[in-house]
């Protein structure tokens, strides 16, 4: 009997997809592993005296009905003027709020894991992360670089057939890295142009969808790898250092991580295709926020259309005197996982090193300066640093960093719904509440408009029209989530 990868090659082969994307919400037979987790099901749901923000930035709209037939969102409106249809479920759902499934363009399928002196192993979390994510209502999400791209795909897979819980993945091929730190025994090293086109080419033959440049990468080897990819409509993403935002955006990247954070732009003496790694900070920290170079870089990359990742989650974690994670998340993590980011924390605490305090605030900044400017600022999490970012958890967690930041909390859900559905080119089905579109929805307590805050209260997540219990996914993950 052929394996579950020969059948995803044979539907590659044949120019099908294990995860057929028509922009019609498909209805996978669910697994009895799956269906323990459901809490609705029923061929048409009405959500009634619901509280709507749509994902656009449109005000809240009150006491509205929305009713789900077929996966679908087959009308929104005043619950006095909504036919509630013969048969329908109805929820009563006031006092709750109902806003789009989070489309998250930054997440891992892995947890930090141990670091060596000559190298670095992640942990794989295909069990935990999945499960995790949903219950956050994070409905789609692409991951933002795979070290384990096979298991990726075969995950997906498994969502998308029902054999398992999770979300709708873009999955993103395998790290394009250059030699030199970090060294991940996970990744592997391109040896030139022609060696990063073959990697694309590879991959997307057997089905990722995304792309993402690393550290040291090299100006031809990215040149070569953004010209395979968006051969075949595929986008490239980077987390760069080598390559400067200015290099990579006349290259024709589609979109670039963490912001300012890791932008080698404003280091005086960057050699070309050299990452300046212990001279990056300090030419951040001496920034002027209200200067002409970083001005001028946004100008440019607004003008290459080049989005914008945000993952203030994961920056925040190096911030001393930082909100501490809550006793839900930690109960997620294993023992170990939740020792060593607690040592950590106390010891950035003692330390009182306020450097990723003035980062965290200048990366705000620039987030706000690059949206205003009519940017296309996207969203995630990056479940990475030294632990503490825990999926579904911290995306939640990053839609509240933003109104920090100073977006409205309405400008902050759509940057975290709209935005990342604009990004992968799927905003006429996922990413707002409307009518025709899928039902990927998030329900929760209260009124994230005038409380950011009850965003995490998430009752129920919807993804296309079943309901699960995010209650039930995280119980199922207790003690699960970190090192091995």
């Amino acid at each position: 009997m052929p394996t579950s990868s020969t059948r995803l090659l044979v539907l590659v082969l044949l120019g099908l997809s294990a995860a057929a994307d028509t922009g019609v919400a498909q209805g996978p037979v669910l697994s009895p592993e799956t269906r323990a987790f459901v809490q609705v099901d029923a061929a048409t749901t009405a959500l009634v005296h619901v509280r709507v923000i749509d994902g656009t930035g449109a005000e809240p709209r009150s006491d509205q009905t929305v009713v789900i037939d077929g996966g679908l969102i087959r009308a929104v409106g005043d619950s006095a003027r909504v036919p509630i249809p013969a048969g329908a479920r109805v929820l009563d759902l006031a006092g709750r709020t109902v806003l789009p499934g989070f489309v998250m363009v930054h997440e891992h399928m892995f947890y930090p894991g141990v670091l060596w002196s000559e190298g670095y192993m992640a942990n794989d979390q295909a069990f935990s992360f999945p499960r995790l994510y949903l219950a956050g209502g994070a409905t789609t999400i692409r991951t933002g670089g795979s070290l384990e791209p096979y298991t990726d795909l075969e995950l997906k897979a498994a969502i998308d057939s029902g054999r398992t819980p999770g979300p709708k993945m873009d999955v993103t091929g395998p790290y394009l890295q250059g030699p030199g730190f970090p060294l991940f025994y996970q990744m592997h090293v391109l040896k030139g142009p022609d060696d990063a086109r073959r990697t694309v080419e590879y991959w997307a033959g057997l089905g990722v969808t995304s792309f993402k440049a690393y550290m040291n990468i090299t100006r031809d080897e990215l040149g070569a790898a953004i010209k395979a990819a968006h051969a075949r409509d595929i986008k490239v993403t980077g987390h760069l250092c080598s390559v400067t935002f200015h290099e990579a955006a006349a290259l024709g990247i589609d979109d670039l991580e963490h912001g300012l954070m890791v932008a080698s732009d404003f280091v005086a003496d960057k050699k070309p295709d050299e990452c300046p790694d212990g001279k990056v900070v300090p030419s951040l920290l001496a920034l002027d926020m209200d200067g002409e170079p970083l001005k001028g870089l946004i100008r440019d990359l607004v003008a290459h259309r080049v989005a914008i990742t945000s993952t203030l989650p994961v920056f925040e974690t190096f911030a001393p005197h930082r909100p501490p994670l809550p006793d839900k998340v930690l109960d997620v993590m294993t023992a170990d996982a939740r020792i060593a980011y607690l040592r950590r924390r106390a010891l950035i605490a003692d330390r009182g090193d306020t450097t990723w305090t003035v980062l965290l605030g200048k990366e705000m900044a620039f987030e706000r300066a690059f949206a205003k400017a009519g940017g296309l600022l996207i969203s995630g999490t990056d479940p990475t640093g030294y632990g503490g970012v825990v999926a579904g958890f911290s995306n939640q967690r990053e839609v509240e960093l933003l109104v920090e930041a100073g977006f409205t909390p309405l400008e902050a859900i759509s940057i975290a719904t709209l935005n990342g559905a604009k990004y992968l080119g799927r905003e006429q089905r996922v990413g707002t509440v409307a009518t025709g579109k899928q039902a990927d929805l998030i329900v929760v307590h209260g009124d994230p408009s005038a409380n950011i805050a009850d965003i995490e209260n998430v009752e129920l997540v919807f993804k296309d029209g079943v309901g699960y219990d995010p209650a039930k996914l995280i119980a199922s993950v207790r003690g699960k989530v970190g090192l091995n």
